[in-house]
Parts: C-alpha cells; sequence; structure tokens
C-alpha cells in the first residue's frame, strides 16, 4: 500500500488553501486545477483554528464544501492533520506547550510551529483532532492520502522535554556508569549521579559536551517520530486502506533521520527547495531526489518489497522502485537567502522532471494558489498573483499534459551503479564538535561527491548503516565521521567481496559515541585502507595545494603514513612534499582507497569517474555531453532515458526510442537549451 487511493498514473497538484479564500473562488479553483490536469490537491495543512475555532467544537462544513468540489472535479484528496499550526486559543490554555529555546526563552504565539512535541498537552490535541477528522472524513470518496503535520523539525528545550529526553537515555543506556562511558563523563566534571540531574543541552558558559549533544539530536528525532506514529496509527485504524505519510523538509536544522522514519511511512514525501540560481539548483535537485528515492527503501523492506539485486555493476529495483513523491517544490521561483529569483521558461518542468527521472511519483508543489496576505505572500504557486492568464500558469498547464504522457514509466526502477553513505548521527555530531576546521560540514562534503558523480554521468544511491551494499560496484564515504565497529565490518565485507571503495578525510574518526578512536586516523578503517593519519592540516579557504597529477586540495590536508597501500597521488612542494593524498590498497577481493584532501571538482568528477570504470560502473549514457543529465529507469521488458539539458546551448545526443513527450521515433536527440527528452528505448 503505497499509492494514494484510486489514483493512478503521476501524481500532479500541490497545497491547496481553501480556507484563505472566500467561498465564490472555489469553483474557479477546481475548474483551473482540471485545466492543469491536476489530480491530487493537500488540503488543511495549516487550517486547525478553521476546523477548531474553540476547545472540542468543530467546523467542518467549510472543509465538506471543498472536498465534495474536488471530488466532483475529478481531483483526489491529500488530507492533512493541521498540528504543525496550532490555534491560538490552545496556546492561550497551554503556555506550557509553547516551544523554550536554548536559551531558556519561552516563545510566544504568532507563526506556525509554537508546539513542544513533548507536552502532553500537545499531544493529546494533536490525537483528537486527526481522530475527528479520521471519523468525518473516512468514507469520503476523496480521501486519497492521509497527510500528517507538515515539516516535523520544531526542537525545543522545556521540562517537558528534559523528562522525556531522561526516558530515552534510560532506555538507551540502562544506567548511568553506561551513559557516563559514553558520553567520557571523567571531562570537564561532567559524571552524572542521577537521572534527574540530566537535562537537554542548553545554553552554557562554553562547550557543551558533543556526545550530549548527539543524543540529543538522536532523542528529537525519535520524539518526532512518536508524534507522527500516534497520529498515524489512529488514521490507520480508521481507514486501513489510505496510505498515510508526513512532509520531509531538508535542511542542517532538522533533528530527523529520514532513513530511520521511512520504514514508518507508506510513501515518502520530501519537500524540496533549491537554494541557488545557477546550475547548482539542478544538482540540488539531483541530490535531494536520490535521497528521497534511497530512503525509501526502507519503507520498501519494512512492507515485503524487492530485496537488492547480487553484486554487479548497477543496482535495479524490479519491483517498480521504492514508492516515493515530490509533495512540495516551488513551481515559479528559485528561493535563495535574501532574494527570489523568477524561474527561467521550462525550468519548473526541468526540475519536475529530474525528481520523476530519479523515482519519484510525481510533482507537487506549494501552493496552488499566492496568498493575498500572511509571512509568505510573496511565495511561488502555479497561480500566482497574476491569475491564470500568467506564464507561469501557462507552464504548469503544459506540465500537467506532459505528466499524463509519462505515466507509462512509472512501473520502472532507477538504475544506480554507485552509492554514497549517508549518515544523518555523522552530520548531528560534526555541527555539536568543535572540528580542526570551521569550513567542514558533513552535507557539504556528501554534496559534493554526489555532484561528481551527477556530472561524471553516474546515478547514486544513498546507503545508511542497515543497507545491503553488495548491488554497487562502487561506495563512497564522504567524511563519514562516526564508524561503528559493526558498521566498519560491513565495509570490510564488502571490499573484500569485490567491491570498489573511496574514503575521504575525516572518516572512521569516532565511534557512534562521538569519542576519536586512538591510534590514528581513520581510526576504524585504518586495516581496511592499509593507512594512517598522525596529523591534520586545515587549509586557509583561499589555499591551494598542488598534487602531482597537475590537480590541487584545498580546504583539508593531512599527514599520511602507509601501512599496507601504496601512493597514487602525492602532495608536490611545501611540508606535506611526497607525502601520499591519494592512496590505493588491494583488500580481498576488491580495492579500497583514501583521500586526503578536498579536490576541485573538476578533478573530483575525474577521480570517481576513474574508479567507477575501474569498477565497471560505465555511464547511464555515454554519448550524453558534459551538463546533460541522464538517468534511466526500466522494468525487466522496458527502459525509459530521461535527457535533461542544463546548458546554454543546443545539445545533440546519439541515441535511439520513442520521445514520450512528443510520441516521435527519433535515432539522435536534439535538445534546446533547457529541453528535454524521455526515450522508451529500443
Amino acid at each position: 500500500m503505497h499509492w494514494p487511493k484510486g489514483l493512478t498514473g503521476l501524481c500532479y497538484g500541490g497545497d491547496y488553501n481553501p480556507e484563505q479564500w472566500p467561498a465564490e473562488v472555489w469553483p474557479t479553483d477546481v475548474e483551473l486545477m482540471r485545466r492543469a490536469r491536476v489530480n491530487l490537491v493537500t488540503v488543511g495543512v495549516f487550517a486547525w483554528s478553521r476546523l477548531e475555532p474553540q476547545p472540542g467544537r468543530y467546523d467542518f462544513d467549510w472543509l465538506d464544501r471543498v472536498l465534495d468540489l474536488l471530488h466532483d472535479g475529478g481531483i483526489r484528496v491529500a488530507l492533512a492533520t493541521p498540528t504543525a499550526s496550532p490555534p491560538p486559543w490552545f496556546s492561550v490554555r497551554h503556555p506550557d506547550a509553547l516551544p523554550v529555546t536554548a536559551d531558556g526563552v519561552r516563545l510566544s504565539h504568532g507563526s506556525r510551529d509554537t508546539y513542544c512535541a513533548s507536552a502532553p498537552a500537545y499531544r493529546a490535541a494533536a490525537r483528537e483532532i486527526a481522530a475527528a477528522l479520521a471519523a468525518r472524513y473516512r468514507d469520503h470518496p476523496a480521501l486519497a492520502l492521509w497527510h500528517v503535520h507538515n515539516e516535523y523539525g520544531t526542537t525545543c528545550y522545556c521540562e517537558h522535554v528534559a523528562i522525556a529526553f531522561r526516558a530515552w537515555l534510560r532506555a538507551r543506556y540502562g544506567d548511568l556508569d553506561r551513559l557516563d562511558e559514553a558520553w567520557t563523563g571523567s571531562f570537564w566534571s561532567q559524571h552524572y549521579s542521577g537521572w534527574e540531574q540530566i537535562r537537554p543541552p542548553r545554553a552554557t558558559q562554553y562547550l557543551g559536551n558533543p556526545s550530549h549533544l548527539l543524543d540529543f539530536r538522536r532523542f528529537l528525532s525519535d520524539e518526532l517520530l512518536g508524534a507522527y506514529v500516534e497520529q498515524r496509527d489512529l488514521l490507520r485504524a480508521a481507514t486501513p486502506d489510505v496510505p498515510v505519510t508526513t512532509n520531509y523538509v531538508l535542511g542542517g536544522w532538522v533533528p530527523v533521520d529520514h532513513a530511520r522514519w521511512s520504514a514508518e511511512v507508506d510513501l515518502v514525501a520530501i519537500d524540496h527547495y533549491p537554494g541557488e540560481v545557477g546550475p547548482g539548483a539542478e544538482e540540488q535537485t539531483a541530490f535531494a531526489a536520490d535521497l528521497a528515492r534511497s530512503w525509501a527503501r526502507h519503507g520498501q523492506r519494512r512492507t515485503g518489497g524487492a530485496g537488492r539485486t547480487a553484486a554487479g555493476p548497477a543496482h535495479r529495483d524490479e519491483s517498480g522502485g521504492p514508492a516515493w513523491l515530490l509533495m512540495e517544490s516551488a513551481p515559479n521561483l528559485i528561493l535563495t537567502p535574501g532574494r527570489m529569483h523568477a524561474k527561467e521558461p521550462g525550468r519548473m518542468t526541468r526540475h519536475s522532471l529530474t525528481h520523476i527521472a530519479r523515482g519519484s511519483r510525481g510533482a507537487m508543489f506549494f501552493q496552488w494558489r499566492a496568498s493575498r496576505g500572511g509571512a509568505e505572500v510573496f511565495h511561488s504557486a502555479l497561480v500566482p498573483h497574476a491569475g491564470p492568464d500568467s506564464r507561469a500558469f501557462r507552464e504548469a498547464v503544459s506540465l500537467g499534459a506532459l505528466l499524463d504522457r509519462l505515466s507509462e514509466m512509472d512501473a520502472g526502477g532507477v538504475e544506480a551503479p554507485v552509492a554514497v553513505a549517508w549518515d544523518a548521527a555523522s552530520w548531528w555530531a560534526m555541527q555539536g564538535t568543535v572540528l580542526p576546521s570551521a569550513q567542514l560540514d558533513y552535507s557539504a562534503e556528501v554534496a559534493a561527491a554526489h555532484r561528481a558523480l551527477l556530472r561524471a554521468g553516474r546515478t547514486v544511491d544513498f546507503v545508511t548503516d542497515g543497507d545491503d551494499l553488495f548491488g554497487y560496484a562502487l561506495l563512497v564515504l564522504p567524511a563519514r565521521y562516526l564508524v561503528s565497529d559493526r558498521y566498519a565490518a560491513r565495509i570490510r565485507d564488502y571490499v573484500a567481496a569485490g567491491g570498489h571503495l573511496l574514503v575521504s578525510y575525516l572518516s572512521g574518526v569516532a565511534d557512534e559515541h562521538a569519542r576519536v578512536r586512538v591510534g590514528g586516523y581513520p581510526g576504524a578503517l585504518r586495516d581496511l585502507l592499509g593507512i594512517r593519519v598522525e596529523e591534520f592540516h586545515p587549509l586557509d579557504p583561499a589555499t591551494r595545494l598542488p598534487l602531482s597529477d597537475g590537480s590541487t586540495g584545498r580546504l583539508w590536508a593531512e599527514t599520511v603514513r602507509l601501512t599496507g597501500a601504496t601512493p597514487s597521488v602525492s602532495y608536490t612542494g611545501g611540508l606535506l612534499d611526497g607525502q601520499p593524498a591519494l592512496t590505493r590498497h588491494g583488500y580481498g577481493d576488491g580495492v579500497a582507497w583514501y583521500l586526503s584532501t578536498r579536490l576541485d571538482d573538476d578533478a573530483y568528477r575525474d577521480l570517481l569517474a576513474g574508479l567507477a570504470e575501474e569498477a565497471g560502473a560505465e555511464p547511464t549514457c555515454p554519448a550524453a555531453p558534459a551538463g546533460v543529465e541522464a538517468v534511466r529507469r526500466s522494468t525487466a521488458d522496458t527502459s525509459w532515458l530521461f535527457l535533461l539539458n542544463h546548458t546554454d546551448s543546443t545539445q545533440t545526443v546519439p541515441v535511439s526510442g520513442v520521445d514520450l513527450l512528443t510520441g516521435a521515433r527519433v535515432e539522435s536527440v536534439s535538445l534546446p537549451s533547457g529541453g528535454c527528452a524521455v526515450l522508451r528505448e529500443g
């Protein structure tokens, strides 16, 4: 049960907020949705104060009418529980449920997310409104999907959280001696002699305990998941045939382990808003889409989906792929810090196709109609302030027609020959630890590896600790700061069985409690890599270190001693002259490489392209020119090739098939700047 109930083909639509508009606008909205071929809208995300204007008194009449109008128009509904935005009366009645900052300041009502997920009153009220919606709409014919909450990620440091945190720690460690050992309590006199002494990591005099901070992020992820599961279970009990999900928001501030959460949702759903105007927007889009597809595998395992393939040059999910959906994106704007950039004609379509190429079951947007007021009055919308007589809406209509023509390839899984390790805990640990360089960022390191592989023409899966590695020709571990003994053994087994591995600097340095492994870096992986790192050499952002192959290193360098590995590339000149920057070590039937510096993007692309080729992982479309993204989806019988031209000039790709976007059979594809093609191959 992954697909929104009653829907076939690709989902298309977005967040619809009819409560912001007079009732006479609603029929017009439905008419415009039909024109754009919208088939799914999310309703009610922020409507708690309209649905429950006073405690225990519900007003569903307006929502009844909206859902009836949508159903009559052939549009299905992802009905949301509005628990991300409690109404004003709730905050007045339960001031202890308002969030508290790390500085101890209790925030006031006046925005969304004004709640503490550990507050008993909030959890009870959230269950009550979810149960009321389930009772009212369980049999409504428009209901296709339950959308719980919105973008879980709110952090609080209040006493409710302190109580819940202590209970979580008791369950994790059992006794204070084990917690003390994990947290290195002997440093700065941080031995706890009673559980009641432990608090959330609030603002303190100097530096907080990094293991304390790490476990608090883990706790928050589990606590928010518990809030989701409470609502999910109520909704499932009322409508067992309707899938339930919540929308993931991405960012370094989010205390959610999405890979772990994905075993608890029926459909992984992400919100993605690129933060760059140039080509980085397309690279960020591919990055987010690959993450979402990879997270969705965790839910597939829970529901009995297809297992991993045997070792080989590419992984393909024969079941048609894990279920995931782009739940929110901005149709006509790129929201960069401090500035909104109008997307160029065709860019909304190209971004949508990037997600669909990488497995999304459709393209959804925030929002349907631009708001007249409120905090996000200038947010992107399918129907902008200019109305339907606008370029944005005309492109929305064109995209709806295009998605209809692509429904046949929705059964195809995505071929990915290369895996990149992803670990939320390593990200959190690096955020909570004073690292040797403030320039280091886990997400940026992972994104750099993904970007290099994308530019090298390889599609990427992301893998976490529990994933089977043996279907991948090449595995990349960028800045995998935390490595447990168990995960280190899994990586050794992968390489020994013939896998190819690249590990970058700052990997394997600490264990799962953020305690540094002594004896030389990269602790848990020294024997596998055949090296021993004695010293770090963080670099000034402007510094470039020349390397023996003509490339340069930046950001970071290391003193690397060989204990079995052979040097492949060395530093030239300066303190590290002649010392290895890139090493190679045969291990069992496989090969393990170590990179001790950050390469520029072109050199990183060339390195990973060479390692992938050596491992047997060919580009998705070797004939695709640079700047043309190529992704293949396939079943046992059919394959579909997506080609997306991100360059500013026409590109020709000598491939043959039927272009689903035009219906024409082609022997070669000519893509104008920003152009796209989807070929049924053969």
